[in-house]
Order: C-alpha cells, then structure tokens, then sequence
C-alpha cells in the first residue's frame, strides 16, 4: 500500500495556502493557477514549513539586489547564452555569456536561462550581497530553484542543487514576468543573450 503523501500549496486558486491530504484536492486547488507554487511531502509537518516558507523571507534584508535574467540559444552552432542586468548599490551591472556544452544544449534556451540565474548568484555569493529577487520569464528558473518542480536532467539539478546550496548565505527570491511584454530590463536582458552569440533581436 502506498504511503499518504501531503501537499503544501503556497500558492492556488484565489490565494489558497494551506496543507492538502490528497492528490485530488491539491489539484483541484493549483489546477489552471499561472504561477501555483506547491510540493508534496512524506508527513504533515514538513508541508507546513514548507508554506509557511523560510523564516528569513518575511523581511527583505538591506543592502540587497534586483536582478533580470534570460537566456538563447543558437540552433546554427549549438551554443546557448545568458544575459543579465543587476542593480546594486545605485550601479548597474550586465551580464552576457556565451556557452558551449552538448549535454546542456539539450535544453536548448532553458539552459541559458537557468545559467543566467546562476551568473546572479554567483555575483552576489562574490561580492557578500545578502539577498536577491531574480526577474525571470521562464516558469523553471524560479520553480527550480525553489524545489518546486522535479529535476529530471543533470542541468536542473545541477542547478537546483547550487540554489540550495546559495541559500546557507543569502535569501533567494523569484518573479516572474511576462516576456516581450515591454518590460524593459526583461528586454535589455534578453538582448543581452543574444548578443552573446552574435544574434539579432528578431533572432532567437
């Protein structure tokens, strides 16, 4: 007989957060909601934790920063890329990578886009920036790096396993935004990838 398994939902329909027995109803729950966050877990307790969340997340920490992401990829070569614009003490920082990995490519712009994450974290874990909210379009970078979706492919668990590992020495946010929706450093980030791998804007 199967073991029960418990669902922390932190986000569902009209802002449910709360513990479900059941499968069914934690579907029923998350079910057609942009953006649900939730987990299953062996007990009840664990559930909870996980939606109350990390105690350290109630209040954002000074001196943090805001951070915009996206990623390409380039089918001619096989290569994929980051971009990035950080906002800190008053400065703006860009990133832009280029990458070249068979095994990564696979993921095509996923790859860029999970490694764009990790080129912010790195940056703060280096120079001791004590939190950061990452701006991503894609769904995974946030899920991921918050243990919200399973981590099928070495990438994202690669990535999955550093974001744990960030979070013993800064708080970690996520939010998603829409992209080519306007917004400008969602934008500029975006370019920045592609400029990475030497592509125009209509290119991708």
């Amino acid at each position: 007989m199967a073991k029960q398994k418990f669902y922390g939902v932190r986000q569902g329909k009209e802002g449910f957060c709360g513990v479900c027995d059941t499968w069914e109803a934690c579907k029923a729950a998350v079910s057609g909601v942009s953006g649900a966050q939730y987990k299953s877990f062996p007990t009840r307790e664990e559930a909870q934790r996980f939606v109350e969340g990390p105690a350290e997340a109630a209040a954002p920490q000074e001196d943090g920063c805001i951070a915009y992401t996206d990623g390409s990829y380039d089918p001619a070569t096989g290569d994929f890329s980051c971009g990035a614009v950080l906002f800190w003490r008053g400065e703006t920082v860009e990133i832009a990578k280029r990458y070249s990995d068979p095994e990564l490519a696979a993921m095509r712009n996923v790859a860029g886009e999970i490694l764009g994450a990790t080129e912010v974290i790195r940056f703060c874990l280096e120079h001791g920036i004590p939190s950061v909210e990452i701006v991503h379009d894609y769904s995974g970078v946030g899920m991921w790096g918050q243990g919200l979706w399973k981590t099928n492919r070495p990438g994202t668990q690669a990535y999955a396993a550093f974001c744990d590992e960030a979070r013993k020495h800064l708080t970690l946010r996520f939010r998603q935004v829409q992209g080519h929706s306007g917004d400008r450093y969602n934008d500029r980030a975006d370019q920045l990838a592609k400029a990475a791998l030497g592509l125009s804007k209509s290119q991708d």
